[in-house]
């Protein structure tokens, strides 16, 4: 089921993916949307609800102005007051790991449980892949070749334009937020008071291992790491292992 509400004056979309079970919320990266989680959700399904949230700038949410830290935090705030659910679990990828370990720190007693997918909490992040992407092909077939390795992974967010194929996600906005995004945000990290599960790929080139473990070493006795065989985008490159790791912290944190 597809939701809306508003914060300031713009319109925020998300996904219910229902069934009985806890709410989950899930926060994407850049590039994505809400639908990107639709495989966690079926996998952990009937025992947690995945709702996910199409971020500023992306999916059917509408553009915004400014893509600042405090923006992303406080339309994370709204939606979960929206939803009217008591605490929850948040998970985020990349962006939406740092909008959900952000949230958690600011807003303790909204939170119970944060998993943090493959992002550090310094962030250096390298806006040249977006500047690179496509801005209008004349077809779906034609956008995916043009992205080549990387079209599994922005599919979800490909667009019927007018007059050809683009993305939900307009490309300037993006180097604005990715800009927005990077810094130090160790502050944010270690006021996590709950249990925490930060997932790193082997493979990625945004969340080093000896980052990942620092990390962990500053949240003694709160936060975990689990590293699975996978790039950036671990749910979707391990989709089974990451769904089960998951479901088993989650159950863990009940």
């Amino acid at each position: 089921m597809r939701g809306f509400f508003t914060v300031d004056g713009l319109k925020l979309s998300y996904l219910d993916f229902g069934g009985p079970g806890t709410p989950l919320l899930a926060l994407h990266g850049h590039y994505n949307e809400a639908l990107a989680f639709a495989p966690l959700a079926e996998a952990l399904t009937p025992r947690w609800r995945v709702i996910a949230l199409d971020q500023r700038g992306h999916g059917e949410s509408d553009r915004a102005g400014s893509y600042e830290r405090d923006d992303y935090v406080a339309d994370v705030e709204a939606f979960h007051r929206h939803l009217g659910v008591g605490p929850v679990a948040v998970l985020g990828h990349s962006l939406g790991g740092v909008n959900a370990y952000q949230y958690a720190g600011r807003h303790p007693d909204r939170v119970n449980a944060v998993i943090v997918e493959d992002i550090g909490a310094v962030v250096d992040c390298d806006w040249s892949f977006t500047t690179r992407l496509p801005r209008k092909t004349p077809s779906r077939e034609a956008l995916a070749s043009a992205l080549g390795a990387a079209a599994p992974y922005l599919e979800c967010s490909f667009r019927q334009l007018k007059d050809g194929w683009g993305f939900s996600f307009d490309i300037d906005d993006t180097v604005t937020s990715q800009k927005a995004l990077n810094g130090d945000h160790w502050t944010d990290w270690v006021a996590v008071p709950c249990p925490t599960l930060l997932i790193r790929g082997t493979r990625s080139d945004e969340l080093a291992a000896d980052h990942a473990r620092e990390m962990i070493a500053r949240r003694p006795g709160s936060a975990q790491l689990v590293e699975l065989p996978a790039g950036h985008v671990v749910h979707h490159d391990a989709q089974a292992q990451f769904a089960a790791v998951v479901g088993a912290f989650l159950l863990d944190t009940e």
